[in-house]
Formats: C-alpha cells, structure tokens, sequence
C-alpha cells in the first residue's frame, strides 16, 4: 500500500526538498502541496492523504489551527498529521499536540529520518522527541487552561481507566514502550500492549501521543523530576528519534 502525503509549508523550496525525498520512496507518494493553513484543509478534503505533513507557522491559517480543523473532519478520520518545526522545543508544538497532531519532527532531520517518520505516523504510531523535550511537553500540557479544566481520568471508582490501565497510562507518558512497560510491571509485552490499546479506545485517543497529551492534561500524570527507570536501574532506550509501540 502507498502512503499518500500532503506537504503543507509556505516556503516552495522546503516543499520541493520533501517531495523529492518522499516520491524517491517506493511506498510513499505526493498527492498534495499547501502554501497555508486554509489550502492544506481544503487539499486535505479533496485528496483524503494518510499523512498531512504540516509546517506550523504560516501565513493567513496556522498550522496548529489547520491540524485542529483536519482532525475534527469526520471524512478526514484516517488522516494523520506530523508538525515540523524550526526548535523541536516550542510552545506550538505542544499546541500542535493538543491540536491532534501524531507527533513533531524538526526541519533539520535527514531525507531518511523524514521518510522513517511519515512511515511510522502513518502505521498508527506515534513521533516523540527524547526524555527532555516530553518533560517539557508535560510541563506546558499541564498548565491550567480555563476553558479546558482538568478532567480525571484515573481516579479510583472514576469509572473510565482500571487501576493497571492508569497505571500503564502513566509509563506511557514517561516514554516507555510496551516492551519496558512489560518490563517494569512484569507483565508480557502482549498484556502491556493490550492494556495500551484499551486505555485509548476508552479514553478516545487517536494514538500514543493523544494518550500522553490525555494523561498530562487530566493531571493523572504531573510533569516528571526524573525518568522512569527499568528494574535494573538503567534509564529506558530513547533514539533522536523516537517512536512508541502502539
């Protein structure tokens, strides 16, 4: 199966630079380019993409407000978005995320780290940046906002997460893949993932990185002072770029 992309940035050369390297991929192909917000929903619409690749500041329309409108389009459910981004650590990407965006890569990856990104985006799972930059993510997604006020999740008799899906939730927001879940509760990797996959579909997350913006916002996780460790004591795995088992 091709995946269909459609690049959304302002600048035409950064739009050309991705394209040759995403048609120069046997399974993915271009279906789709935007200068703006407004025309990245609009070409979204016409083109149903799998993955909408998605600067987040443009003129006229944001990208954070065009991967808000994308999302709640019932006729765009499929369609997944990952934000680029100039600093990897930046208050809009963790707009971005609230927004429903699957995860964020920054503008300086490689052509493969690109490609390897909107593969695994589009296989459901999601792009997270190192330990430090989700110790930020919790940090701002945490923050109080009027509108949006916490909402638990986790709580006991709270009637929505079991005990051990809140509690495989909050290693979910940690950084943890299903294997050092599995690891850490001594449970099998199968279970862990079970437990994942349970904890969305009650919670209506689209993927791991809805889930973690879910836990961080309904306080059932508070931003961490350190990391979660395996039971050895030595600091989970975690690549430049990184992506969660879903």
């Amino acid at each position: 199966m091709v995946i269909r992309v459609l690049l959304a940035d302002d600048q035409p050369l950064i739009r050309a630079g991705f394209r040759v390297f995403i048609d120069a991929a046997p399974d993915l192909t271009v279906v789709g380019e935007a200068a703006d917000g407004d025309e990245a929903i609009r070409l979204a619409l016409h083109t149903q993409p799998d993955i909408v690749v998605m600067d987040i500041r443009m003129p006229g329309l944001d990208g954070i407000t065009a991967t808000r409108t994308i999302m709640a389009e019932p006729r765009l459910a499929n369609t997944r978005v990952l934000v680029l981004t100039t600093f990897e650590i930046d208050e809009y990407v963790f707009d971005a995320l609230r927004a429903g965006a699957s995860g964020f890569l920054g503008k300086g990856a490689e052509p493969d780290e690109l490609v390897r990104a909107v593969r695994l985006v589009a296989s459901g799972e999601s792009l997270l940046s190192p330990l430090a930059t989700r110790q930020l993510i919790a940090d701002y997604v945490a923050r109080p906002r009027p509108t949006t006020p916490a909402t638990p999740i986790g709580d006991a008799g709270s009637g929505r997460l079991t005990n051990r899906e809140a509690e495989v939730v909050r290693l979910v927001a940690a950084g943890l893949s299903n294997d050092e879940i599995a690891e850490q509760l001594y449970l099998s990797p199968l279970t862990a993932k079970t437990h994942v996959n349970r904890a969305m579909t009650k919670l209506g997350a689209r993927d791991r990185a809805q889930l973690v913006v879910l836990a961080y916002r309904s306080r059932l996780v508070a931003p961490p002072d350190e990391p979660v460790h395996r039971r050895d004591g030595s600091p989970p795995h975690r690549d430049s770029l990184r992506s969660t088992d879903g």
